[in-house]
């Protein structure tokens, strides 16, 4: 079942979503060639409980960390170690955050130093395929209608599209339905509807759409090990239309990008 959000309650999930939003921003900030990921995970967790938040992540399902941080041909749910980033890495690092008893949960696959330039497409693909899914979020579609639009954008640049790991509903709960898989056929699933919110997150490999998993129970990887990209936003469907909760304005003012991706999924230009 559905769980339809008042316009109240999803101006609390905004607060949780933009405390991951800040927390993703700091992040960009730190990351570089020679900072390990676990390091970054007590950066995060500090930081979030500074903001008067709990980090989501810590302890859920047994998960022992704050962030995801999942580097190069992880796809998502790698733990953080000491190992240092180097140059030439990409990391997946996915953030959440429990506020006022609602959730946020938003991603950024970052750039170490000096990327190799297919791996610069593979993730500008990504990003650009999320807000091709965020476009398709009107009352009155289904969910498939969101899965095809990102499935046909990221194979027809030559992508892998995971299957077994999908977006989903949010709320008080992390995870609510519906699943919002990143492929599909249009026409299909549940039908969206006002006051939903959703956690969509693109997870797109270089390669092959398989993936393995790690003996630690959590790390996924693509079977070829070939890079993966991961990119994830919160939106409710508020007056019929996609509404970004979730912002990468912070991680684009760290890193000095310019853009305006977001500003058709806003009623008024987001200002930090």
């Amino acid at each position: 079942m559905i769980i339809v959000k008042t316009r109240e309650e999803i101006e609390l999930m905004r607060e949780s979503a933009l405390i991951v939003s800040k927390t993703l921003g700091m992040i960009a900030s730190e990351i570089k060639p020679g900072v390990s990921t676990l390091y970054l995970d007590k950066l995060a967790e500090t930081f979030i409980r500074d903001h008067g938040a709990t980090p989501a992540f810590l302890g859920m399902y047994g998960f022992p960390n704050s962030l995801c941080m999942s580097p190069n041909a992880q796809v998502v749910h790698g733990i953080p170690t000491d190992k240092p980033l180097e140059s030439g890495d990409i990391i997946s690092v996915d953030c959440g955050a429990l506020k006022n008893g609602f959730y946020g949960d938003h991603a950024y696959t970052f750039e170490i130093g000096e990327v190799a330039p297919e791996t610069k497409k593979l993730l500008q693909v990504t990003k650009e395929s999320l807000y091709v899914g965020i476009r398709e979020l009107r009352v009155g579609n289904r969910v498939e209608d969101v899965g095809n639009a990102i499935q046909k954008y990221c194979e027809d640049h030559g992508y892998g599209v995971v299957r077994e790991l999908v977006g989903h509903g949010l709320g008080q709960k992390m995870h609510e339905e519906p699943e919002m898989p990143n492929y599909g056929k249009r026409g299909r699933g549940k039908l969206l509807i006002e006051g939903m919110v959703v956690a969509l997150e693109p997870m797109i490999n270089m390669g092959t759409k398989n993936i393995k998993q790690l003996k630690d129970g959590w790390t996924i990887l693509t079977a070829d090990g070939k890079p993966s990209a991961h990119f994830e936003h919160d939106i409710a469907i508020v007056d019929g239309k996609p509404e970004l909760l979730s912002t990468f304005a912070y991680v684009n003012k760290a890193l000095g990008i310019v853009t305006n991706e977001e500003d058709e999924f806003r009623k008024v230009p987001f200002v930090i």
